[in-house]
């Protein structure tokens, strides 16, 4: 790892409280947000900001209806601010906002002041500890925001350095589906220059472990294992993973073909074991939502779960909300009527605010660009752009625009450390709106 570029990063990290925050925007919003509106937020099941919109969301209005949440930035404000005045995209950003426009570059400019050099870090803080260098989702997020906007090369040299380092002998590593579809994206993007000769091995070896769950799996054909990384002891069959292997071999296949390429196991079989998983999958979600469209409460596996009260009324069911919905529509497994219903789901049973993702009493938001992309599928234009507007307006802090991984309901404050993934969900996601 090159020192030069640690010294940097630690550099970044220490100036950054000691920066001014209103180095991008202007002054804190004068509107207050009483105990009783947060109360009452709580206990709301459907998005109060949501109700006030039956067309297209202003974002200049979303702007102005709470104060904007206010912490301090991970890096130093006016490096990052430095870092994205001089990027140069490809296509130039121009999402028809400036604000969201800045939102876009500045979190392009947080991916080399959060990496120590190409060493993949989640965030700062508690999440600069070593054990969370490897979590999968920190380089689905990058490769998919520097990809978008044609930062082809550093996308190239990150992806490859994190293939050779953190996918082990044996393919395991976790977020398999969303890895192999990165590959994809990648080459469909940028071409296989600086990355695909090094990097086929451990995607083959990943491939072949989860061709070799499937073929270990009980007679229903769900594979088994945890959903996310707090819940990792909680192994189940859960339907967002064994949709998101479905896609993933899909995507395997498709660029073993593109690339001509000779993996261990042929794209015929693969193709062929990924549409049988789909079809099971979709058999036990049946199984389980019953067609009653007064049952909202998808189980977000296979296994009897307790049906809570409202989206966030059990720790499962945040969860769920926050992060099994979201990436089970994100693999693009349901069929139409069934991902419209999760989404309803999520919207008439206190979900979110703002179109922010509601998780217990706080909002976080780092797995939203799935959510963003599962709306973008389905024609969901209005509901995007809400959850987008309200994402950059409180989810990001006013003035530097670093983004946490969670923040309480307006007055806005951190909750949890600042994280790339969070920061990165505009870069990610806005390339959908860029003229």
């Amino acid at each position: 790892m090159n020192s030069s570029h640690s010294s940097r990063r630690r550099f970044l990290h220490k100036c950054a409280t000691a920066t001014a925050l209103s180095t991008f925007i202007g002054s804190p919003s004068a509107h207050a947000a009483e105990p009783t509106d947060q109360q009452a937020w709580l206990e709301a099941l459907e998005d109060p900001v949501r109700e006030q919109f039956y067309g297209k969301p202003d974002l200049d209005i979303i702007l102005g209806l709470f104060p904007r949440t206010t912490s301090e930035p991970a890096f130093d404000p006016d490096e990052i601010a430095a870092k994205a005045k001089t990027l140069r995209t490809s296509p130039k950003i121009d999402t028809g906002h400036p604000f969201l426009d800045l939102s876009v570059r500045v979190g392009l400019a947080h991916i080399d002041a959060t990496f120590d050099g190409d060493h993949p870090k989640y965030g700062v803080g508690v999440y600069e500890r070593p054990e969370h260098d490897g979590f999968p989702p920190t380089i689905i997020a990058t490769i998919d925001a520097l990809s978008a906007w044609g930062l082809n090369q550093r996308a190239a040299t990150l992806f490859r350095y994190w293939l050779e380092n953190f996918v082990r002998d044996d393919g395991t590593i976790s977020e398999y589906g969303q890895l192999l579809h990165t590959a994809r994206l990648l080459e469909e993007r940028a071409g296989p220059d600086g990355w695909w000769n090094d990097g086929f091995a451990p995607l083959d070896r990943l491939t072949e472990y989860l061709l070799a769950l499937r073929a270990d799996a009980d007679d229903d054909g769900l594979i088994a294992g945890s959903p996310e990384a707090d819940t990792r002891k909680h192994v189940s069959k859960y339907f967002h993973n064994n949709g998101w292997v479905v896609k993933g071999l899909q995507s395997w296949t498709e660029l073993c073909k593109r690339r001509n390429a000779s993996p261990t196991t042929n794209p015929e079989t693969t193709t062929k074991i990924a549409n049988d998983l789909k079809a099971d999958t979709l058999r036990a979600i049946r199984a389980t939502w019953p067609a009653d469209p007064n049952d909202w409460w998808l189980s977000p596996r296979v296994e009897a779960t307790e049906k809570p009260t409202r989206a966030t009324g059990t720790r499962d069911a945040s969860y769920t909300n926050y992060r099994y919905w979201p990436e089970l529509l994100s693999s693009s497994i349901l069929p139409e009527p069934l991902a419209n219903r999760v989404v309803q789901s999520r919207l008439t049973h206190g979900g979110q605010f703002c179109g922010m993702t509601r998780f217990q009493g706080h909002l976080d938001d780092w797995p939203l660009a799935e959510y963003l992309n599962g709306l973008w599928a389905l024609g969901r234009t209005n509901d995007f752009l809400l959850s987008l507007y309200g994402h950059i307006a409180y989810h990001q802090a006013e003035g530097h625009l670093t983004a946490y991984e969670q923040v309480t309901f307006p007055p806005g404050k951190k909750k949890a450390d600042y994280c790339l993934p969070c920061q990165l969900v505009a870069a990610r996601t806005a390339r959908h709106l860029n003229k």
